[in-house]
């Protein structure tokens, strides 16, 4: 769902998570970026890790989940908002179920692998959790970084 006007924390929220994504880029990693915030305080910072780790699994989402449950100390991660630049894969929204994410804030769809309506709608399965979800927030912003990261791989691929 798109919320009807973005408060000047949201905005900056994702701001923060494109500042992620820009350092993924910097590794030549996938460019996406994720943040959790809890009492409007970032308590956790995300990007795409997969490739420097070797680990199918290092998403954005996935990396700042890890941090921010080692900081809260718990596996929970109640009253928690993520924002991320691109919409979240299976994966991801499964694990953001998990740990009982609040909301869900993300800038561009993934039609090749989004998990929040793109291609299937994970947070619409009958699970004892549910997320809002908020997308469009500096949408064109988030497009843009992981279409121009795409874009020179295919041209330096030529």
């Amino acid at each position: 769902m798109k919320k009807e006007q973005w408060t000047e924390q949201d905005i900056y929220f994702m701001q923060q998570a494109l500042k992620c994504a820009e350092k993924a880029q910097e590794k030549d990693e996938v460019p996406i970026g994720a943040v959790i915030v809890k009492d409007n305080k970032i308590i956790a910072k995300g990007y795409n890790k997969s490739i420097t780790l070797k680990d199918t699994t290092a998403h954005a989402e996935i990396v700042a989940i890890r941090k921010a449950c080692k900081k809260l100390n718990n596996y929970r991660l109640n009253d928690c908002s993520i924002y991320v630049t691109i919409e979240p894969c299976s994966m991801c929204m499964g694990s953001l179920i998990l740990a009982r994410i609040k909301n869900l804030y993300f800038g561009a769809k993934d039609i090749k692998a989004g998990a929040c309506g793109s291609i299937l709608d994970i947070s619409k399965a009958r699970t004892n959790h549910k997320i809002k979800i908020y997308s469009g927030l500096l949408e064109q912003d988030c497009a843009r970084i992981i279409k121009e990261f795409f874009k020179n791989k295919r041209n330096n691929n030529s």
